[in-house]
């Protein structure tokens, strides 16, 4: 019989071509009109993939919260319910229709944010002092980032797999490494804020530390100290968040304040902060410029920026590169090894720009968890 059938179509070689058209004319078909189906079929089992890690580490991060708490805070009870309560809360940002005044009342809507934190922190671990309530806090936004970000993938997971829309799933799938990347450094942080290690964030906390050594500090404004430092034959003002706990306080009131004190006669503001790198950049690189060294909503760089405008205070910048990973996790030898190179940058900066007696203000900008005064 094969024989037979092989000499009908020319011989085996020819049988072999043949399947191998009607197996291709096959799979071309399925794809012209299935392809788009099973594309997003392979989509969202990448983004489940990654989904199920999230859960892992929404859910580690929650345990990570409720045993700090229990270890620092010695609650009379279980803390679960009410973290888990707490990993829900959302603070509304104030309507932008009138911008007029939009920055104070954004202020209050984080203060007020702020201080609603730390009442309930308070209830959670009785036991704490004001710096383990400061990591603790630090410990549940961590944690809470976390929830969120699970929550978001969830969302659109769920609603591509419900509408069986390419382009819903095809934007998820295609942000979810740089997603994955975020929720990295969240769960790294979690386990500095819980253990009260300084951060990459805090290289200019640290700097300021470091030049306010041997000095007395005052409270300046809230949550920030300031220490006053001979440094090359000028009057440093070098202020910087309150610490050892996680804290980056107001300093914008600060500087504001001390410009204040001394009537405006402020040679410069020096601004040292961590700012995220490009790839291919080193971690611990230094950069100086001129402007507001801060991060965050945009309040406290207001208030600075207005502060020096009546005077027309230089402003300058020095910034630390990092990723968002070394920013919240750990510091990395690298970064804390910038710290002297940015204090010579600091004392070239003030030799080159202000004259001998001037007064001027150094501002380490950052979380200053597990760096003191």
């Amino acid at each position: 019989m094969l024989p037979q059938m092989a000499s009908l179509f020319g011989g085996g070689d020819n049988i072999v071509s043949l399947i191998f058209q009607l197996v291709f004319t096959g799979i071309f078909v399925v794809f012209m009109f299935y392809g788009q189906r099973v594309q997003m079929m392979v989509m969202l089992r990448e983004v489940e993939t990654h989904l199920r890690r999230l859960k892992f580490m929404r859910d580690d991060g929650q345990k990570v919260a409720v045993e700090t708490i229990k270890q620092v805070g010695k609650p009379v009870g279980d803390p679960s319910d009410r973290i888990n309560e707490f990993m829900e809360y959302i603070a509304i940002t104030p309507q932008t229709m009138d911008p007029n005044g939009i920055v104070w009342k954004l202020e209050h809507v984080l203060d007020v944010r702020d201080d609603r934190f730390r009442d309930e922190v308070k209830l959670m671990a009785p036991e704490a002092d004001e710096a383990q309530l400061n990591n603790l806090e630090n410990t549940l936004e961590a944690a809470m980032a976390l929830h969120m970000i699970y929550k978001v993938i969830r969302h659109f997971y769920l609603l591509g797999k419900k509408t069986l829309s390419l382009y819903v799933i095809m934007q998820i799938q295609m942000v979810l490494p740089l997603i994955m990347q975020q929720a990295e450094a969240y769960a790294q942080a979690l386990r500095a804020f819980s253990e009260g290690q300084p951060i990459g964030d805090g290289a200019g906390p640290l700097v300021a530390a470091k030049l306010m050594q041997g000095y007395e500090a005052k409270d300046v404004a809230k949550d920030m100290v300031s220490a006053e430092v001979p440094i090359e034959g000028r009057t440093a003002y070098v202020m910087k968040a309150k610490g050892p706990g996680g804290n980056v306080g107001k300093p914008g009131d600060g500087i504001r304040n001390v410009i204040k004190e001394k009537k405006g006669k402020i040679a410069t503001v020096i601004m040292i902060d961590a700012a995220l790198k490009l790839e291919g950049e080193k971690p611990g690189e230094i950069a100086e410029g001129v402007g507001a060294a801060i991060g965050g909503p945009g309040v406290e760089q207001f208030k600075i920026e207005d502060a020096i405008l009546k005077d027309k205070i230089p402003l300058n910048a020095i910034i630390v590169k990092q990723d968002l990973g070394d920013a919240v996790s750990p510091m990395r030898k690298e970064i804390f090894d910038a710290v002297d190179p940015v204090i010579e940058r600091i004392k070239r900066l003030i030799l080159e720009r202000t004259k001998t007696g001037d007064n001027i203000i150094i501002a380490g900008i950052g979380n200053t968890i597990g760096i003191g005064q």
